[in-house]
C-alpha cells in the first residue's frame, strides 16, 4: 500500500513539474481567445503578440484561438487552454475575457479591447483595478468626444440612430453612455439593435428609415457586417459616425479612433511584467489608449456629400 501511495506522489509531483515547467525553465506558454476576426480585434491581437516576442524572443510560445463571434466558443477555448497549462490567457473583446475569468481564478488574464472592465466582470464600485487575477487595456475612445464629432459633422441632424448588438455589453454601455451626451446637445435618440449577423440588414434598414444620422459603437458583430451595413447605409445616403477605425473604413464616414495595434502592444507589456517580474494583475491599473485621432473615410465622404474639417486625417 505504501508502495502504491509513494508512486502517486511521484507521479503528482512529475504532473505538478510538467504544469509549471515552462516558467520554472524561463519559456513561457501563453493562451489566446480571439471573440472574432477583423481588423481591429486582429491588430490588438498582432500587437500583444509582438511586445511579448520582442522581450522573449522564442522563449514564449502562443496557442491562438478564434472563436468566429461566438461567446460558447470562447468558453470552450479557456476551458481548453486551462487545461492544457498556459501560463497566461489573453482575451481579446469582452465575451473571450469572460470566457477567460470563468475559466480560471488563478491563471493570469490580460484583456485587450474591452471598452469597460467594471461592466465586463460586473465589478461595483470600479476604482481601475480589478482587485483579481485580471488586468488588461481598454478600447474605450472618449465617448463625449465621439457626440461632439457628431454635432460637428452634422449639425442639423435631428435624430441619431444607435446602431449595434444587443449581445454585447461593451456596446450597451457606449450607447447609453453616449445617448445621454446627445441628448444633452438637443437630439433625438432612436436605439436599434440586431441580435447577431443575420438580421444585420433589416435593422440598417429600419435605421435608415427612422434617422438622420447613424452612430455604431465599437460593436464586434457591427465590425465583421459592414459591408452589409454599407450595402444598405451608403444608398440610403445615411453618414454613419463609428466608434473605431475598422468599422469606419467599412461603412462609416468618420471616427475618433485609437489604435488597436497600440492597446494591444501595452497588454503584452503587462503581460511580460505578470510572467517575468511577478507583477500582480488585480494591482495593475487598466490601461487606456494614450490618443485618439479624428479620421475620415473619403470614398464615402465623396458618395455622400460630406466635407470635413481639416483637422480630420484620411484613414490609411
Amino acid at each position: 500500500m505504501k508502495k502504491i501511495v509513494s508512486i502517486l506522489v511521484v507521479l503528482a509531483m512529475v504532473l505538478s513539474f510538467a504544469a509549471c515547467s515552462s516558467a520554472s525553465d524561463g519559456s513561457y506558454t501563453v493562451g489566446i481567445c480571439q471573440l472574432v476576426q477583423h481588423d481591429a480585434l486582429d491588430a490588438a491581437t498582432q500587437g500583444f503578440k509582438d511586445a511579448l516576442t520582442e522581450k522573449l524572443g522564442d522563449q514564449v510560445t502562443f496557442i491562438e484561438q478564434n472563436a468566429s463571434g461566438d461567446a460558447a466558443t470562447c468558453v470552450t477555448i479557456c476551458n481548453q487552454l486551462v487545461a492544457e497549462g498556459v501560463d497566461l490567457m489573453m482575451g481579446n473583446a469582452t465575451a473571450a475575457l469572460q470566457a477567460a475569468a470563468a475559466a480560471s481564478d488563478t491563471i493570469p488574464v490580460v484583456g485587450t479591447s474591452i471598452t469597460d472592465y467594471a461592466t465586463a466582470l460586473d465589478i461595483e464600485g470600479w476604482t481601475g483595478k480589478t482587485g483579481s487575477n485580471i488586468t488588461g487595456t481598454a478600447d474605450l475612445a472618449p465617448l463625449d468626444q465621439q457626440a461632439a464629432m457628431i454635432q460637428e459633422l452634422f449639425p442639423d441632424a435631428k435624430t441619431v440612430g444607435i446602431l449595434y448588438c444587443s449581445a454585447e455589453p461593451n456596446s450597451v454601455y457606449q450607447s447609453d453612455v453616449i445617448t445621454g451626451y446627445l441628448k444633452d446637445m438637443g437630439y433625438e435618440v432612436e436605439v436599434f439593435t440586431f441580435a447577431d449577423s443575420n438580421d444585420v440588414a433589416s435593422v440598417t434598414s429600419a435605421a435608415c428609415a427612422a434617422a438622420d444620422v447613424l452612430y455604431i459603437p465599437t460593436d464586434n458583430t457591427a465590425a465583421s457586417c459592414t459591408e452589409t451595413i454599407a450595402n444598405v447605409a451608403i444608398p440610403a445616403g445615411k453618414a454613419i459616425v463609428a466608434g473605431e477605425a475598422g468599422i469606419c473604413g467599412g461603412c462609416g464616414v468618420a471616427t475618433l479612433s485609437i489604435d488597436y495595434y497600440d492597446i494591444g502592444y501595452a497588454a503584452g507589456e503587462m503581460a511580460y511584467e505578470i510572467l517575468v517580474n511577478g507583477a500582480n494583475p488585480g494591482d495593475m491599473e487598466v490601461q487606456y489608449a494614450p490618443e485618439v485621432t479624428k479620421l475620415y473615410n473619403e470614398a464615402n465622404c465623396t458618395a455622400l456629400g460630406i466635407t470635413v474639417p481639416d483637422d480630420y486625417a484620411p484613414l490609411g
